[in-house]
């Protein structure tokens, strides 16, 4: 079972990109936290769009090893997250991200 960091976020990046996800930013919070190492946010263009990225990942993930921990939004495809363990990969809406602007919270300090 792969539990390399770098291949973990390697991973995820390769496949958001794949499914032409949009704005993809990773970001290291292994200093800031204790539930993951890193946090990938990219934005889909529709909810049909971001349950396709999330179904993407989930499906290569299984494929390669990796263990799911969780996904959580996934019926309304507004903000869905899958927890991979030291990658959790969030795919938001655009208008979603911009209220949030987690990415935007995680970075601080970065």
């Amino acid at each position: 079972m792969p539990s390399d960091e770098n291949g973990n976020l390697r991973f995820n990046t390769q496949h958001t990109c794949d499914m032409k996800a949009l704005d993809i930013k990773s970001i290291d919070v292994s200093g800031h936290s204790s539930l993951t190492d890193y946090m990938v946010f990219t934005t889909g263009t529709s909810s049909r769009h971001a349950r396709s990225v999330i179904d993407k990942v989930s499906e290569k993930a299984k494929k390669e090893g990796h263990v799911i921990l969780g996904i959580e939004g996934y019926e309304s495809g507004q903000w869905i997250l899958i927890d991979l363990g030291v990658v959790i990969l969030h795919v938001m809406l655009d208008d979603v991200r911009l209220f949030y602007k987690l990415d935007d919270l995680w970075s601080v300090g970065n």
